[in-house]
């Protein structure tokens, strides 16, 4: 709006001033040729000043009936002007017959040519012209700042009747010199951001669905089987295995809502509570509490005793566990961690010796739901895990990066120092 309100500013400003100076330019030009308007009657008086007084009239008369033009010879008495008029050679002196119309006089000898009634202002019809061809003027500028103003508006209305009828695809397209291009940007912006989140909606409700069918119909088959698990006769340890079973069904069900809900949550752009988050210790905190649920060794490698960043801990957390807690999935004989720096960012990489993750599945592991198909050592996850890494990079201003080949595979957070 402020690009708008100066360029509006400076058009109208820009526009007084040369309109102004040009039509100005031309009226002068007109003033200079009349400027002189009086000098042939001041010639004439002259010329008749110099015939005989009885030979006056009848040369006015000689020239009325060749040049039209409303002259008359009277002597000086006859005339009723003020007592401070004073008559002198080649002075004019100009009195008003009407509000239209005046009388002019001078002094021929011991008499007085008086010429009119003439018209008050003979440029007053000029004058006028002048005035409406200057605002005329104006208007064919504004309209030629305001048309393309307009036509954009109102392919911006369309746009935003097209998104409001749920087409989510819909994209403003102007040139970039267009007033209102700023505000097309952001209605793409908005409209890619809402669309991305509609189609991750629909994504989330159909992985959702998959993904919680299978423990829901494995608890829906043991509960139709648990009568029979019930009976006195029954095995108490069968049965117990059978309860844990439907016990492991429903903490899978829970841990992926628990999952949806951490996800969901990112998916909300509200700013970051930022705190001062200290990596080293946080991370040798983890290690040391996952390190007996795996038997796979984790090192911690690091050249500094502390390592500040600006963040919200609890998601650092979550980030670097989630990366952990996979490499322990997938390693062979261990895991390596390792803290580094420089002096734009701060590095965290996590490696294991792993499998090598196909190339093609390289790009979409960070998408939800997504698993890899290789799907190593018969390892499934519900493929939530590094897409909340990614959102919780991106919400910190960092990003997440992965290289994996047949000697080790790196998962590498960054963050901005």
């Amino acid at each position: 709006m402020k690009r708008l309100f100066i360029s509006l500013y400076l058009l109208l400003s820009l526009s007084f001033l040369g309109i102004g100076w040009t039509l100005d330019s031309l009226w002068q030009q007109q003033v200079d040729e009349h400027d002189n308007i009086d000098s042939p009657l001041i010639a004439f008086a002259l010329l008749l000043a110099q015939q005989p007084k009885a030979d006056r009239q009848q040369q006015l008369e000689a020239i009325i009936e060749k040049y039209p033009y409303p002259l008359q010879l009277f002597e000086k008495h006859e005339i009723a002007l003020s007592a401070e008029v004073v008559f002198s050679d080649n002075q004019i002196i100009t009195t008003t017959a009407d509000k239209d119309h005046e009388l002019q006089f001078i002094a021929v000898g011991d008499q007085v040519l008086m010429a009119g009634p003439v018209d008050v202002d003979p440029r007053g019809q000029l004058r006028n012209l002048f005035t409406i061809f200057f605002y005329l003027l104006l208007a064919f500028v504004a309209l030629i700042w305001v048309w393309p103003l307009s036509k954009d508006l109102k392919t911006l209305k369309k746009a935003t009747q097209n998104f409001g009828e749920a087409k989510w695809n819909t994209r403003i397209e102007l040139n970039a010199g267009s007033q209102v291009a700023p505000l097309a940007n952001t209605f793409n912006d908005m409209a890619k951001h809402i669309s991305d989140l509609i189609e991750n909606q629909k994504h989330l409700s159909n992985a959702v669905s998959h993904e919680i069918r299978t423990p829901l119909a494995r608890l829906k088959f043991a509960l139709a089987l648990l009568p029979q698990y019930c009976l006195p006769k029954s095995d108490a340890e069968r049965r117990q295995a059978f309860l844990d079973e439907m016990q492991l069904d429903i903490k899978e069900m829970e841990t992926l809502l628990q999952e949806l809900l951490t996800y969901a949550s990112l998916e909300v752009q509200l700013e970051p509570t930022l705190e001062k988050c200290e990596l080293v210790s946080l991370t040798e905190d983890l290690v040391s509490r996952l390190q007996p649920l795996n038997e796979k060794p984790t090192h911690f490698h690091h050249s500094m005793n502390n390592m500040g960043i600006m963040a919200e801990t609890s998601l650092v957390e979550r980030a670097i566990q989630n990366l952990v807690t996979n490499a322990q999935r997938y390693a062979n004989t261990d895991i390596h961690i390792y803290l580094s720096y420089d002096e734009r960012q701060v590095y965290l990489a996590v490696v294991n010796d792993g499998e090598a993750i196909p190339e093609e599945d390289q790009p979409k592991l960070f998408e939800p739901f997504y698993r890899s198909k290789s799907q190593h050592k018969g390892n499934k996850g519900h493929g939530l895990g590094l897409a909340i890494i990614k959102r919780i990079m991106q919400r910190h201003k960092g990003q997440v990066k992965l290289e994996s080949d047949h000697k080790a595979t790196t998962f590498t957070l960054i963050w901005p120092r």
